[in-house]
């Protein structure tokens, strides 16, 4: 159970951090980091859903593994962490522009 636990960790920690892909360098720019190397960024930006997906897939799969061999009342808290994070990924992707547009306000 602790390879899926981890998996599903793995997975919720890099979907945050795809979805953060275009929201983080703006952040950067605030904070007075240079520009040049944004170009990074296109790339990842591009594989972020597919990225929250295979993430959102394995938590699903975390839990449903918790369920059948049945630790999911010791293993609630750490799969409903995922679960947040994976959420949170998903609302900071569906909101990007609002995000950025708020960030540009502020420059």
């Amino acid at each position: 159970m602790q390879k899926y636990l981890s998996l599903s960790y793995l997975g919720s920690l890099s979907a945050l951090g795809v979805a953060t892909c275009c929201v983080l360098p703006m952040t950067m720019m605030l904070l007075g980091l240079g520009g040049s190397w944004l170009a990074i960024f296109g790339k990842i930006a591009a594989a972020s859903y597919y990225v929250l997906a295979i993430s959102t897939a394995l938590v699903a799969i975390s839990w449903l593994v918790s369920y059948q061999r049945g630790s999911l009342p010791k293993l609630k808290w750490w799969l409903s962490g995922t679960t947040a994070i994976t959420g949170l990924a998903w609302v900071v992707v569906f909101n990007e522009a609002r995000i950025n547009d708020y960030l540009i306000m502020q420059m």
